[in-house]
């Protein structure tokens, strides 16, 4: 086994020396652009999840090198597409192409190496990967826009329900003392990112059906709204009433991990609620089949 995996890392590694252009790229983006901070960091969590369940993944190891061999093919001729186009194309859009090449030439790999039984063991870490793909300015920009839209309208509210004049003109917001703008640079997709990946995880480690996993993850959306909007009229109301330098001090610039922990408390309850909903559901279900086991034993 120790063999195989020697083997299957210096595939990996191999293939990494090939698209290194992809790699300093997303690194460089990883580093200047706050949309994808996180991207390296998908990986090395892909890799600990797996390792967790090495005992399952690999518990049988039969290659499947024909279906592996046709991945690694696809993958390949994707990238080569890919870099055609990086010429005419922009970089973020070359780098998505890119990077979904890889992520189908590794799993080609993992399939020749170890086979279909341990690629469907292992499907949630290899899905996963797919948090690494940049998307493309269009649909980045679109996001950005909707997170903006929806803060914008969330801290109108609150201003209204606390009793704060106001006046919105797309996402400038006049009160009688201060004009905020909801930037984009102030949408909180940064966030909102480590939210998601932070709700894939506890949906897949705590919730065990599929369609109670993807609602919970789908309130990420929803709740990023809400949060970021509440971090916006926070801030803004103690400009007003506390301290002026509250739009441009610490709280403004590095207080974002305390509103995503707001965020991670509204959802914990949901969390256990579904996670209560399934225990029903399963104790339910184990009474009827053993109300059946015990109609057949007494005909």
């Amino acid at each position: 086994m120790t063999a195989r995996h020697a083997l299957f890392g210096a595939f990996v590694v191999a293939f990494g020396i090939i698209t290194r252009k992809v790699w300093v790229g997303l690194a460089l983006y990883s580093v200047h652009d706050d949309s994808y901070s996180h991207i390296l960091l998908i990986p090395l969590i892909s890799v600990s999840l797996v390792y967790a369940a090495r005992e399952k993944v690999f518990a049988e190891i039969r290659p499947s090198i024909g279906p592996g061999a046709a991945l690694v093919a696809l993958g390949l001729s994707a990238f080569w597409l890919a870099s055609r186009r990086s010429l005419s194309a922009d970089d973020r859009l070359y780098l998505s192409e890119a990077t979904l090449s890889i992520l189908l030439i590794w799993t080609g790999g993992f399939l020749v190496f170890y086979g279909r039984r341990a690629v469907r063991a292992a499907l949630f870490p290899l899905v996963f990967l797919l948090l690494m793909v940049p998307l493309p300015d269009a649909v980045l920009g679109r996001v950005i826009h909707l997170l903006q839209e929806g803060s914008t309208e969330v801290a109108l509210l609150i201003f209204k329900a606390v009793g704060v004049p106001v006046l919105r003109q797309g996402f400038v917001l006049s009160l009688p003392t201060v004009t905020i703008e909801v930037a984009s640079e102030c949408s909180s997709i940064r966030s909102s990112i480590a939210l998601l990946i932070t709700c894939v995880l506890a949906a897949h480690f705590l919730l065990r059906t599929t369609w109670r996993a993807w609602l919970f993850i789908a309130l990420v959306i929803p709740l990023s709204v809400v949060k970021n909007g509440i971090r916006i009229a926070t801030l803004t109301l103690l400009s007003v009433y506390v301290d002026p330098h509250f739009l441009t001090g610490s709280l403004h610039r590095e207080g974002g991990f305390v509103f995503f922990f707001l965020a991670l408390a509204m959802l914990w309850p949901v969390l256990l609620l579904l996670q209560r909903s399934e225990r029903r559901e399963r104790n339910a279900h184990i009474e009827s089949r053993n109300q059946t086991a015990t109609g057949y034993v007494g005909g």
